[in-house]
């Protein structure tokens, strides 16, 4: 998605002279365009993650909207004091954005990797997170971040790809009608259930959560799962403080039979080991045989 983001940036700069972007000594072959379209409002602020995103804050609180961009881990979990102390006590328009969330650095090992930023960020007051799926929703995501008040992170990774058609950006979208479980993914990792055979992919009832905090989950999603009783959780981040419990405290109190749950998530790293992205998904069970085996016996 970095080069969706890079292309939505530079085309919202056309009449707008408040944006600014400030990077963190980071984005060879991809920001070049973007630092020629910027000029003057182009910063490098060099491996300094903790004053980047203080400038950034000053710039706002001047009326500018600055965009901060690093990898993941670097622009949310590094500069988190000033995140919390600059930005969001003061409610500043600040546009984080993490590129690689999850595993997305793969063989980079866990210092590159990010499967904490949306609970990290999502305690914080004022700021709103949101996490594209497809590549279209990048350039969506920038133009509702832009004109947003609130301090916002954007999750990118690698764009998910469906065979079917997907919903324009919304914080809820319902991509596919199944009988047998809902299954409820924040970001790409939802494109894994293509690995899912033709008769358990059409059996889910699928919904996509792309923004945070979310306060209401819609009537059609709770029918559903009243209807169904069983719920699959699935998401590249840790369970304490991600989208399973985000959607786990919105509902309770509103079922009114039990429900069966299955928490597909990030669990760290169990080997001791790196590797890719797809890797860690297959050693977490987000993908490959011990993901299809888990969704198959939970189905049954």
């Amino acid at each position: 998605m970095r080069n969706e983001f890079a292309a939505a940036v530079i085309a919202a700069k056309a009449g707008n002279e408040n944006l600014v972007f400030i990077t963190g000594d980071l984005g060879y072959m991809a920001l070049e365009k973007v630092a020629q379209t910027y000029g003057e409002h182009f910063i490098n602020a060099g491996v300094a993650e903790q004053n980047m995103v203080t400038v950034a804050a000053s710039l706002a609180y001047e009326g500018f909207v600055p965009f901060v961009y690093s990898i993941a881990p670097f622009v949310t979990l590094r500069p988190y004091e000033q995140i919390r102390n600059d930005v969001c006590l003061h409610n500043l328009a600040v546009k984080l954005v993490g590129n690689g969330g999850g595993y997305g650095y793969g063989i980079m090992g866990a210092t590159h990797h990010n499967p904490e930023d949306i609970g990290a960020l999502r305690m914080l007051p004022n700021m709103r997170i949101y996490v594209p799926l497809v590549a279209e929703d990048v350039e969506q995501c920038v133009q509702l971040m832009i004109a947003d008040k609130n301090p916002n992170y954007l999750r990118l990774n690698l764009a998910a790809k469906f065979n079917f058609p997907v919903p324009s950006f919304s914080q809820w979208r319902h991509l596919k009608h199944g009988d047998k479980a809902v299954l409820i993914a924040t970001g790409p990792v939802l494109q894994n259930i293509t690995e899912l055979d033709e008769a358990t992919q059409n059996g889910l009832d699928i919904w996509n959560l792309s923004v945070f905090p979310a306060k209401e989950i819609p009537d059609a999603l709770l029918e559903k799962i009243e209807q169904t009783g069983k719920v699959i959780f699935m998401e590249e981040h840790y369970g304490e403080g991600g989208m399973c419990e985000t959607i786990s405290h919105l509902l309770l109190g509103k079922l009114s039979t039990p429900v069966k749950t299955l928490s597909l998530n990030a669990k760290g790293y169990a080997s001791g080991k790196y590797g890719s992205q797809k890797w860690h998904q297959e050693e977490n069970g987000l993908s490959g045989k011990l993901f299809t085996d888990n969704v198959s016996e939970f189905l049954k």
